[in-house]
C-alpha cells in the first residue's frame, strides 16, 4: 500500500526537493559565495531537468499503457465528488504518483472518444455504473472524460487516462498536492489581494484557453478548483462543461450562486457565462462568500437577476471596479478574458513578463 507520495524518492516538476538540489552537501565550503550561489544554481538545473524528463517520460507511458486496478498501489483518501471517491495512487514500475478517481459506471468503454484522452485531474476516481444512472449524471461523467482529455494546460487538472472494468470506470488523474482551494479559503475566510489577483491571472489564463478551443466550463467554483504544489491553480471538474463550437446553449447547469442572469431565466447562453462566474469567483476570493448569497435560493434569484450586491470597506476600488465589470447582466457588456488579464488590478500583482 502506499503510505505517502514522498516516500517513494520521487521528484515532482517544480517540487521544493527539486529547487533545493542537493542542500549544497557536495559544494566546496572555501569557495567564495558567488560560486557557491552559482554551483547551487546549476545543481537546480540539474535536478529540474532530471524531473521534467521523468515527468515527460511516465506521462507518455500513461497515455499509452492500458491499465487495470493492478497496475497501482493504493493510498489514502483524497476526497469525494458527485461521481465517485478520489485516492492517491502510485503507479507500479514507474513510481509515478497520481489521483486515481473510481466511479461506479453504465457507460460501456466503447461510448467514450478515447482518441480524446491526453489529461486529467489529479486522483483515481471510482464511479459505479449503476449509481450513476439513477443519478442522471452518466453524460456529466461522459462530458468530462471526453473534453478534459484534450485539454492541456498549466491551470487545467490534466487526464491522462482511464480504464474500467464490469462495475466501474476508473479516471487517472493529475495530482494536485496542496488539494482543495475551497478548504483553504474557508481556512483564511478571505484571501489578501495579491493572492486573489494572482489566482484570477490563472484562472483567467485557462479559461482563455478553454474558449479558444470551443469549451464553455459553466459551474466555475471554489469547490472545482485545486491547487499545485506551488500553489497554483487547477481546474479540476469538468461535469458541467460543453463543447460548443456553435457557442449557443439552453441548458441550465451549474451553482445557483455563481449562475448569470440569462442561465437562471433559461435563455440561451454563450461562453460569456463564464466572465460572469470569474466576477463572482474574484468576489468571493475578496470577501469569502459570494455576491448575491442570501438565506433562500428564491431571494438569490431575484438579487442575481437585479445584480444587486454590495462591496465590504477593504475591498478596494480597483479590484471593485474589475468585479463590477464582470457582473452585468448584458452578457455582450462583460468585461472580456483579455480585458481581465490587461486590467490594472491584476497588472499591479502580476509579473508583467506574463500579461
Amino acid at each position: 500500500m502506499l503510505a505517502d507520495s514522498k516516500s517513494d524518492g520521487v521528484v515532482p516538476q517544480g517540487s521544493k526537493k527539486a529547487k533545493e538540489g542537493n542542500n549544497g552537501d557536495n559544494t566546496d565550503a572555501t569557495a567564495a559565495p558567488r560560486n557557491a550561489v552559482s554551483g547551487m544554481n546549476q545543481l537546480r538545473d540539474v535536478f529540474s531537468q532530471k524531473a521534467y524528463l521523468f515527468l515527460v517520460i511516465s506521462e507518455i507511458l500513461l497515455l499509452r499503457r492500458t491499465f487495470t486496478l493492478k497496475d497501482f498501489d493504493i493510498g489514502r483518501p483524497l476526497g469525494k465528488g458527485k461521481f465517485g471517491s478520489v485516492y492517491l495512487a502510485r503507479v507500479k514500475g514507474v513510481n509515478f504518483i497520481v489521483a486515481l478517481k473510481v466511479a461506479l459506471s453504465l457507460i460501456p468503454s466503447s461510448s467514450i472518444c478515447a482518441s480524446n484522452f491526453c489529461e486529467a485531474d489529479s486522483g483515481v476516481g471510482i464511479l459505479f455504473k449503476s449509481q450513476l444512472e439513477k443519478a442522471n449524471v452518466e453524460h456529466q461523467l461522459r462530458r468530462e472524460i471526453e473534453i478534459q482529455g484534450h485539454l492541456r494546460h498549466p491551470h487545467i487538472l490534466r487526464l491522462y487516462n482511464y480504464f474500467d472494468d464490469e462495475k466501474r470506470i476508473y479516471l487517472i488523474l493529475e495530482y494536485a498536492e496542496r488539494g482543495e482551494l475551497y478548504k483553504e479559503l474557508q481556512k483564511y475566510q478571505r484571501f489578501e489581494e495579491e493572492r486573489a489577483a494572482k489566482l484570477m491571472f490563472q484562472m483567467t489564463d485557462a479559461l482563455q484557453y478553454c474558449h479558444e478551443k470551443k469549451v464553455i466550463h459553466r459551474d466555475i467554483k471554489p469547490e472545482n478548483l485545486l491547487l499545485g504544489l506551488q500553489g497554483e491553480l487547477k481546474i479540476a471538474d469538468f461535469g458541467w462543461s460543453v463543447h460548443a463550437p456553435s457557442s449557443r446553449r439552453a441548458t441550465m447547469c451549474g451553482t445557483l450562486d455563481y449562475l448569470p442572469p440569462e442561465m437562471i431565466q433559461g435563455q440561451d447562453h454563450d461562453e460569456k457565462v463564464d466572465l460572469w462566474s470569474l466576477g463572482v469567483l474574484c468576489y468571493e476570493f475578496l470577501v469569502g462568500r459570494p455576491p448575491f448569497e442570501s438565506k433562500t435560493s428564491s431571494e438569490t434569484y431575484k438579487l442575481i437577476l437585479k445584480v444587486r450586491y454590495d462591496f465590504p470597506p477593504h475591498v478596494s476600488p480597483d479590484a471593485r471596479d474589475l468585479i463590477s465589470k464582470l457582473l452585468r447582466r448584458r452578457p455582450e457588456d462583460r468585461l472580456s478574458l483579455k480585458g481581465v488579464m490587461q486590467h490594472p488590478w491584476i497588472r499591479k500583482y502580476v509579473d508583467k513578463k506574463k500579461l
